[in-house]
């Protein structure tokens, strides 16, 4: 578990660091780095989409789970739920969309997934760290913008990353590279609808979308028993 320690500690300094930085930071500032993090969020979804999409085994997968996975979603009213949630304990403009796209960008990454079952069966803590180094400078620029709420990102974390260590020897044999490659293509997509929201172009309700990521999973599964 050292690796997820590390990479949930880094993004409790980085968070920290932020929220210190912010004060000194002028409204306008703030305003431009909302902008460059969305702008960020944007170009790390499409590149994950561009990079994966080739390699797909199922071209229209992507499709039928973001459509499954958004009505899903929407019928739950995840995102709505998560938005007054944050709201009750924060006063501060956006943190709901901030810390959802925290979230995103902390979990759904092939580091962030490998990573724990990389240290549970080999010892091996390099995706980990690697993770660690890209979420603390995250973290920070995050809690520049939206506060020291973005911390709370760390504990989502710390219990995605170690369940995962936890179930490392059962899912090693399922997280085929297939299966990582469509999880990869729609994590992209995700990141990239955050990113519009912060931009404020699209509300695209991202929360609504994580079933998505469910479908893939659900669609390997039955493959695999039959």
């Amino acid at each position: 578990m050292l690796g997820t320690l590390v990479n949930t500690g880094t993004i409790l300094a980085g968070s920290v660091l932020g929220s210190c930085l912010r004060r000194g930071i002028r409204e306008d500032y703030r305003g431009a780095l909302f902008q460059a993090m969305g702008l960020a969020a944007c170009a790390l979804g499409v590149n994950a989409v561009a990079q994966n999409m080739p390699n797909s085994t199922f071209p229209v997968l992507f499709i039928l789970s973001l459509a499954v996975g958004t009505l899903v979603g929407t019928t739950l009213d995840i995102d709505g739920r998560f938005q007054r949630l944050v709201g009750r304990f924060s006063q501060t403009g956006g943190l709901g969309q901030g810390l959802s796209t925290a979230i995103l960008m902390f979990c759904i990454g092939t580091l962030s997934i490998l990573g724990p079952i990389n240290s549970a069966l080999y010892g091996d803590n390099t995706y980990l760290f690697t993770n660690a180094t890209l979420d603390f400078v995250t973290s920070m620029t995050l809690a520049s913008t939206y506060g020291i709420g973005i911390a709370c990102a760390a504990g989502v974390l710390f219990c995605w990353q170690g369940a995962i260590y936890l179930s490392a020897g059962a899912l090693s044999g399922f997280l085929t590279p297939e299966l990582m490659t469509e999880v990869s293509v729609l994590g992209g997509i995700l990141l990239a609808a955050s990113g519009l929201s912060m931009l404020q172009i699209r509300d695209c309700k991202t929360l609504n979308l994580l079933p998505a990521l469910v479908v893939p999973v659900i669609w390997f599964g039955v493959r695999a028993l039959f």
